[in-house]
């Protein structure tokens, strides 16, 4: 410490550290993927040496002698901050991450906080924090620190130029066969997440807005006199297919649907593997390509329901909608909530079970305009489901059957079987809650035809693979993140307003679907006319009999 450092030295020795000791999810996952030992160690020093140059490359932006000390400790910080999570939950970081990181709230993140994530953050920073404060660094003329930063610039550039010219014969196999590596290099992959998905919505996309419910009409069914349909769609969140008993489990993890005969679809896809991802795209016209591919954003499936004049409520118990419900009449679950109920549904942070979903559900309905409810209601429920990590937040303490279930939130503590308990206890709970909506249904199906239709927005991993939770890249996620359940029931009276035969719904129940299908199926089921509406990604079209 007795010798003044320049800020490019400070760069440099900064770069190194990190590259040591905030790096262990990339060379163990180098490890796993193994091969010859030769073959290895030029990998990781290639890997080894363009990391340090990366780093120094976006230190290079910040290597001043005035006010960057903060700076530099933030990048240390998040390096430490991305490698606890990626050590984990076995995540990436990847601009998809990066974005759920920035959307989520504040109960998501209390159910992430945990002494070892202090203790292990704390090991990474002790030193650089240390380090960074008693450094001394002296004055520079601004001149010569900009021709010195730009050396340091160029010399990064090229010593990264030599080593992948040199290691390219090792190195592209390796990136182009296992492309997540690229998101496991700490700190560059989650600062360029955080920036590319901070600046991705400026850039990417023009602001107007494309409507979509021009045309919009109701249908025949909806003629003077008969009574409106009332469709509930209940967003499930984070539900794996696998799990649901009447799709196959070997445990019975839904005795109420099954009671009730619902339909369950058990080759369903979904959009992503994050809410953030798939949300707004299970409810687009656009489908997953185009969605993805989009240059402006679009009206939704909210939207063109409203606009044919149907009346339109989304009841959240999440971090929110992403955007879907903006347009149309929403509320959280916990608003209005009766102090008993909110004491025996809530903890002290707000956090709510899903029960709250349907407290005041009546109330709700009848505030809707009543013109609009006189052609019709689809009610959105936005579940917290089966979020994790904290599994066993998301069941009753009385309502457990699966024991002993895994009660901390670093899920690579648990026992698998403990893990697989909680995670079960969620689609339980789950399964109860949705009984609860078909019931509630039933109390309203002498005003109304009544439906429900239930769709997670993406699954989970629970150990498989070493993987836990969700927000993998879908093109290398797992089957777990990406296969989730579909289910419906339909009242007698809505099914015969569509002339859909419930027979020939079971017959295809194993037929491939995706949240591409959610869309058209529902403005099929309601009977909005749409010019935005596809019969061929209505799922239940073909079991419609054409009319008399």
């Amino acid at each position: 410490m007795a010798r003044p450092m320049s800020p490019q030295q400070i760069a440099l020795r900064l770069a190194v550290y990190l590259m040591l000791v905030a790096n262990a999810p990339l060379w163990l996952q180098l490890s796993r993927i193994g091969g010859a030992p030769s073959l290895y160690m030029r990998s990781a020093l290639a890997l080894a040496v363009l990391l340090v140059c990366g780093t120094v490359a976006i230190l290079a932006l910040a290597a001043w002698t005035r006010g960057m000390r903060g700076l530099w400790w933030l990048v240390a910080a998040v390096a430490a901050l991305a490698q606890y999570y990626m050590l984990t939950y076995s995540v990436v970081m990847d601009p998809g991450m990066a974005a759920n990181v920035l959307q989520t709230d504040v109960h998501e993140v209390a159910d992430l906080l945990s002494l070892r994530l202090l203790l292990t953050v704390l090991a990474v920073l002790l030193l650089p924090t240390w380090w960074l404060l008693r450094v001394r660094i002296p004055a520079m003329r601004p001149l010569r620190q900009v021709g010195r930063n730009l050396v340091m610039l160029a010399l990064a550039a090229a010593v990264a130029t030599a080593t992948v010219a040199v290691g390219s014969r090792d190195l592209a196999p390796l990136m182009r066969n296992h492309p997540q590596l690229r998101y496991l290099m700490n700190p560059l992959a989650p600062l360029y997440s955080t920036a590319v998905s901070a600046l991705r919505p400026v850039f990417a996309r023009s602001s107007v807005l494309v409507p979509m419910g021009a045309g919009a009409a109701l249908g025949p069914s909806h003629a003077a006199g008969a009574r409106p349909p009332l469709l509930v769609l209940v967003v499930g969140e984070t539900a794996r297919a696998d799990h649901f008993g009447i799709n196959g489990y070997g445990r019975d993890t839904t005795p109420e649907l099954a009671r009730r005969g619902v339909l369950s679809w058990g080759n369903v896809r979904s959009c992503g593997t994050s809410t953030l991802a798939s949300l707004p795209c299970m409810f687009s016209p656009l489908g997953k390509e185009a969605f993805e591919a989009r240059s402006s954003e679009y009206e939704n499936l909210l939207d063109v329901v409203q606009a044919a004049g149907m009346a339109v409520l989304w009841v959240d118990n999440q971090s929110g909608c992403k955007g879907v419900c903006e347009r149309v009449p929403h509320a959280q679950a916990v608003d209005g909530l009766q102090p008993e109920l909110r004491s025996r549904l809530c903890d002290a942070s707000g956090e709510c079970r899903d029960e709250a979903l349907l407290a005041g559900l009546d109330e709700r309905l009848a505030a809707l305009p009543a013109q609009r409810r006189a052609q019709g209601v689809l009610l959105v429920l936005h579940q917290m489901g089966s979020h994790g990590p904290a599994y066993y937040k998301r069941s009753a303490p009385g309502a457990k059957r699966f024991t002993p279930e895994c009660r901390t939130e670093v899920l690579s503590d648990c026992a698998h079987g403990e893990l697989v308990n909680a995670y079960d206890n969620t689609i339980a709970a789950t399964d109860a809650f949705l009984g609860h909506t078909i019931d509630w249904l039933g109390t309203r199906s002498g005003d109304y035809d009544t439906g429900l239709l239930y769709l997670s927005d993406h699954g989970e991993s629970l150990g498989e693979y070493g993987l836990f939770l969700h927000g993998m890249p879908y093109g290398v996620a797992p089957d777990g993140q990406k296969h989730v359940p579909m289910v419906a029931w339909l009242g007698a009276p809505l099914a015969a307003r569509q002339s859909l035969s419930l027979d020939c719904l079971r017959a295809g129940l194993a037929e491939p679907l995706s949240h591409d299908n959610l869309y058209h199926t529902v403005l099929g089921a309601l009977d909005v006319r749409s010019p935005s509406y596809q019969p061929a990604l209505d799922a239940w079209a073909g079991c419609r009999r054409p009319a008399a």
